[in-house]
């Protein structure tokens, strides 16, 4: 694809990425969601009248704001909530190192807004006193937060430590697309050229890359297609990932799965071989794109949007527009549709599932005085309201917004709440007007899925709709019937012990699956089990002892 090209999809991608941010977690707010001036703050308690107070900021700021300290959703919770910011305006590219260094130093603000705390974090930050446990706070003057507890029976657990302080809050985005985000997405036109119908077990999908091989889908007279393509290093687009699925639970995060309660390692398993046996078949025969292992996802796209024709049959993503175009004008993504989680010789069909709350965002620290502690707590408590929800994203009412006329039905077929306006869509690079998704908010399924669903799905209006659509069809409830959560409290000492055994245990296990993949290492018996002896080097019974631990207090 060519370089001009190239730059135009990138920023039609960070575009599409801002609508579409995978991934964190969860019910409605409540309040009409409208964001006119005067109101009360949705949860209750009104705002104060007194003197306005100072909060010193610490914000992790999106390329996309083009001044934070004039944003229209700035200066609108200002006035809101009578505070006024002091921002230590970070660029997200460089936040996390930043939040380290100004702890370190003792030089840190009164309250975070894009802390990203580790569950570690909060607890040793909040031992050293520098977290200011927010449980009282909230019991006093968190309405939202407390509805939010209410209506997620899980949030409030999740975010306890040990202690049983809740030293920090997290940006819930109930993303449901983001919560099966491990997609195979197949080229429907070929199928239907062809003659193919839907792979559903791992023989057919074998069956159909050979036909999307050997065939000429694409009607070029050349043997170019590309049957199967993957990137490394990106959401979710190796694709060894998506079809272990068939064999044993792999969702790629920890590789951990449950079995009557333990904690088990999917990667040293027998059906882990057997799926490994399986997807190096597909490699050996050229069924697999040779570079879905060492691409990245740019490189995915240049072929997926390379003049001529087309020449990719099938590609692992979470959402399409990682690998083609979603310009208008730019077709190829409409091709292709999910392909349900394939059954594999033993009965096993899982999609992965990544619904977690992640780390905390919002913070209060010991440098805050009570009167800023208190403005702090309403301001988070204002946050998880719809009204901020709304506004947080698209900005205020009537300028990328409004309410949805009546007639118009969201994605459920029932009247919908609000409706976005076209000229949203011609946002390509900065905006003063939103907030981009900084700091935290509330975005409950309710809320996400209150919007007009358009009619066409296939246009950049309805690509939200679409992979709603994609996930409901074909993912939604296949997981294993419980699973490892994705992130969770541990005693201090652990938590520091894992992260570094994590890190080591993670890279032997992707290293290995692309080298027994590629063949490199070949799956005979002597192979296996020096690979699975290799563990033992690693700590691996230590390591699942310290999560079956955490597991198992987190179910008292």
């Amino acid at each position: 694809m060519k370089m001009k090209r190239s730059s135009k999809m990138l920023a039609l991608l960070v575009m599409i990425a801002s609508i579409i941010t995978a991934c964190s977690s969860n019910g409605n707010s409540g309040n009409n969601g409208s964001v006119s001036e005067g109101a009360n703050n949705g949860s209750g308690n009104k705002v104060d009248t007194g003197k306005t107070v100072t909060l010193n900021t610490f914000i992790s700021v999106s390329p996309r704001i083009e001044d934070i300290n004039t944003n229209a959703v700035t200066t609108y919770m200002e006035k809101k909530l009578n505070i006024k910011f002091k921002f230590d305006a970070t660029p997200s590219a460089n936040a996390k190192d930043k939040k380290k260094l100004i702890l370190a130093s003792g030089d840190y603000p009164a309250v975070f807004l894009s802390g990203d705390f580790t569950q570690a974090e909060q607890i040793d930050y909040g031992k050293q006193g520098i977290l200011r446990p927010l449980n009282d706070l909230i019991d006093q003057y968190g309405d939202e937060i407390k509805r939010a507890f209410t209506e997620d029976k899980d949030l409030k657990d999740a975010i306890t430590a040990p202690d049983g302080n809740i030293y920090s809050l997290p940006h819930i985005n109930d993303c449901f697309h983001c919560w099966y985000s491990q997609k195979l997405w197949i080229n429907k036109t070929w199928l239907d050229k062809l003659g193919l119908k839907m792979p559903t077990t791992t023989d057919e999908y074998f069956e159909v890359l050979k036909a999307f091989k050997t065939q000429d889908p694409n009607g070029n007279g050349k043997a170019d297609e590309v049957p199967l393509s993957g990137a490394f290093n990106t959401w979710h687009g190796i694709p060894s990932n998506f079809l272990m699925n068939a064999f044993i639970y792999d969702n790629d995060e920890d590789f951990f799965y449950l079995k009557d309660g333990k904690v088990q390692l999917a990667a040293n398993q027998p059906e882990w071989r057997e799926g490994l046996t399986y997807i190096n078949k597909l490699f050996s025969e050229g069924l697999i794109d040779k570079e879905a292992f060492t691409q990245n996802v740019d490189q995915m796209a240049q072929v997926g949007n390379q003049e001529g024709d087309n020449v990719i049959g099938s590609v692992t993503a979470g959402h399409i527009g990682m690998a083609f175009s979603l310009a208008e004008g730019q077709n190829r993504h409409k091709e292709y549709v999910t392909v349900p989680p394939l059954t594999g010789p033993g009965g096993v069909a899982y999609a992965g599932y990544y619904k977690a709350y992640g780390n905390g965002q919002f913070a209060i620290t010991n440098k805050a005085s009570e009167e800023e502690a208190i403005a702090a707590i309403k301001m988070a408590d204002y946050m998880y309201s719809e009204e901020h929800a709304i506004m947080n994203e698209y900005g205020l009412e009537g300028n990328f917004w409004e309410k949805a006329p009546d007639g118009e039905k969201d994605v459920h077929g029932n009247p919908a709440k609000y409706s976005l306006k076209p000229k949203y869509w011609d946002i390509t690079t900065t905006s003063n007007d939103t907030w981009d998704q900084m700091g935290i908010t509330r975005r409950t399924r309710e809320i996400r899925e209150s919007w007009t669903a358009p009619a066409d799905m296939f246009s950049q209006q309805g690509y939200e709709f679409r992979l709603f659509t994609e996930t409901a069809n074909n993912y939604e409830n296949k997981q294993p019937e419980e699973t490892f959560p994705l992130t969770i409290f541990m005693d201090e000492n652990d938590a520091k012990e894992t992260i570094m055994l994590r890190t080591q245990i993670n890279e032997y296990i992707r290293s290995n699956m692309a080298q027994f993949v590629t063949g490199s290492k070949q799956l005979t018996d002597s192979e296996w089990d020096s690979y699975v002896k290799g563990f033992d080097g690693l700590n691996l019974a230590h390591y699942l002892d310290i999560y079956q631990k955490a597991y198992d207090s987190k179910k008292q």
